[in-house]
């Protein structure tokens, strides 16, 4: 008796082994997709406040005169960085919608790697802009605080070179 229940206790552990690790490696992959859609939406809420920045900041580039102004005018005018950014993430989103859940876990944990360093890279990017347009809006306003002091005939405008 003793060894039938020996037996029986290891068949059931030979079992449960198997069905154990195809849990687990479920769990896993789950955890995977959910970081990689999590990832995408901070991308794409990252690229939406960029954009949202880069129209702000043409206001205060607008009060520049067109001579300093043109190179900085020139780049939040081209939207095309962003508007590329969201179609690759459209692109990495629409691969995990059809290919998440038959990829590989190396496929999966590079896939977040990917978009994690993306991410940061994206949000150093976007803190740098927010610098830059802080220096600049205040830059502009003391410079328009020293036209303001200048006799008239030396004043120029805003679009004036």
């Amino acid at each position: 008796m003793p060894t039938a229940i020996l037996i029986l206790g290891l068949a059931s552990l030979a079992l449960a082994a198997p069905l154990l690790w195809w849990i687990l490696r479920g769990r896993r992959r789950d955890r995977s997709l959910a970081r990689l859609l999590d990832l995408a939406d901070e991308m794409e809420r990252l690229l939406d406040r960029s954009q949202e920045r880069m129209q702000a900041l043409q206001a205060v580039v607008g009060r520049v005169p067109a001579d300093i102004g043109a190179v900085a005018q020139a780049s939040l005018d081209g939207a095309l960085p962003v508007r590329e950014a969201k179609r690759d993430l459209l692109q990495h989103r629409l691969w995990i919608k059809h290919h998440g859940q038959a990829a590989r876990q190396s496929e999966l944990d590079a896939a977040c790697n990917a978009l994690a360093r993306a991410r940061d890279r994206l949000s150093g990017e976007l803190a740098d802009l927010e610098r830059a347009g802080a220096e600049l809006a205040e830059a502009t306003e003391a410079s328009e605080q020293a036209a303001l002091r200048e006799p008239p005939g030396l004043r120029r405008g805003a679009g004036e070179p």
